[in-house]
């Protein structure tokens, strides 16, 4: 373990230099492109179990037990179908993050006030822009949520996939200052991680504290 100045140092100059900077892009789009999906998807699936009560009570013990499963072991399934590069990371991470989005989607949708449920009757709203226009809206708080779990889980499978096959990234770059024994490559690029993490996880609490006041919720 080197001392803390030392890491900010490194980082300082891994920045400078920009040695690492086609690492940082490479994970920087793929972490992107899989919370997008991650949340794409995970919302829209998420609403369509929540309207259909039937589905959903054949899918919730599984989304419940999802996460027992180390996700991991579908990567060779990943590679053949995607081959190996970009594609098999952003599905992995998509994987990662995709389950706690649907939960709490759903969560989010039961928790709607039944008043809302009957302005729509009043208002003649359609099934989607009762969706859309409503259920959504009073249902955020808790999308939020959903929506920093999808982050957390989604820069994790991205980040831990590159540890295992990716030719860059951050993990990779981490993975060989570790088998180098280069402490200030591999300290410096993980405070650069921590750094980009805390930053987008502080910026959606912030988010999610407004729409708690928004909505009234502590």
């Amino acid at each position: 373990m080197i001392p803390p100045t030392e890491i900010a140092g490194a980082l300082w100059h891994i920045l400078v230099s920009g040695k690492a900077n086609n690492d940082i892009a490479f994970t920087v789009v793929n972490t992107s492109a899989a919370i997008a999906l991650s949340i794409v998807l995970g919302f829209w699936l998420g609403a369509a179990l929540h309207a259909l009560p039937r589905a959903r009570r054949a899918f919730e013990p599984l989304l419940s037990a999802y996460y027992a499963v180390p996700v991991f072991i579908f990567y060779p399934v990943l590679i053949v179908a995607f081959g190996v590069g970009r594609s098999s990371l952003i599905a992995m991470g998509a994987m990662f993050g995709i389950v706690a989005m649907i939960v709490n989607t759903m969560t989010g949708l039961d928790r709607v006030p039944a008043v809302i449920a009957k302005t729509a009757i009043v208002m003649r709203l359609s099934p989607l822009r009762r969706l859309l226009l409503l259920r959504l809206p009073a249902a955020a708080p808790h999308l939020v949520t959903g929506i920093k779990l999808a982050v957390a889980y989604s820069v994790i499978g991205i980040v831990a996939g590159e540890f295992i096959l990716a030719t860059a990234g951050i993990g990779k770059r981490i993975a060989f200052g570790y088998q180098d024994f280069d402490n200030r490559t591999m300290y410096g690029m993980l405070l650069l991680l921590l750094i980009l993490v805390m930053a987008v996880n502080g910026a959606l609490s912030h988010w999610e504290k407004r729409l708690h006041h928004r909505f009234g919720q502590q």
